[in-house]
């Protein structure tokens, strides 16, 4: 991707994010925003707001979420080093957000399948996963070696997040129990067999 084509995508995710962040405060403060609220919160146009989001109840579906979505620094806050371990507490936090705020996940996924992208060609959806997967491997990103570290935490985003829990409750009629059982294990063993390969 051209340095030029890179820098737009990467402020049009950063005006997403602050839409978001604005949309969360004000909620945060009891307020029922409007979009054009958030969008002077958020120190956008009108126009830009509604462009990365139709409505003020698409926008604070997401914001709620944005705000549910656990944090990184916090969940590795301490001194652990163990990527496998790192990646549970990884999982396991996801899997309970996804598990508390369900109805809203499959709408927003139902809502990303049928318009993928915004006006301006953008994913709709906000990519939170990957830096928390990258966050939690970060100690064995010098071990794995660059390549390996993409391809594992590419393949962890299959797993951690809302798609996968619908695959176990809705294709393989698993419970929520299972469901979580069988995603900590496929985590762990992709984080196990990519260190493997390493040594």
């Amino acid at each position: 991707m051209p340095a030029r084509e890179a820098g737009r995508s990467n402020q049009r995710r950063r005006t997403r994010k602050a839409i978001l962040d604005a949309a969360a405060r004000l909620a945060g403060q009891g307020q029922t925003p409007t979009l054009e609220d958030v969008a002077q919160e958020a120190l956008v146009s009108r126009a830009t707001a509604y462009r990365y989001f139709p409505s003020i109840e698409a926008l604070l579906v997401e914001a709620s979420l944005h705000i549910a979505f656990p944090d990184a620094q916090t969940l590795f806050g301490d001194e652990s080093t163990d990527p496998a371990e790192r990646i549970v507490r990884a999982e396991r936090a996801v899997h309970a957000m996804v598990l508390a705020h369900e109805p809203a996940l499959r709408l927003m996924l139902a809502s990303s399948v049928t318009q993928p992208h915004s006006a301006d060609g953008e994913p709709v959806r906000q990519n939170r996963r990957t830096p928390l997967i990258e966050l939690a491997l970060a100690p064995a990103r010098a071990r794995l070696g660059e390549a390996a570290f993409e391809r594992l935490a590419q393949a962890l985003a299959l797993i951690i997040g809302t798609e996968s829990l619908i695959v176990c409750k809705d294709v393989l009629g698993i419970d929520e129990a299972q469901a979580g059982a069988l995603k900590l294990w496929t985590a762990q063993a992709l984080v196990k067999a990519a260190l493997a390969e390493a040594q």
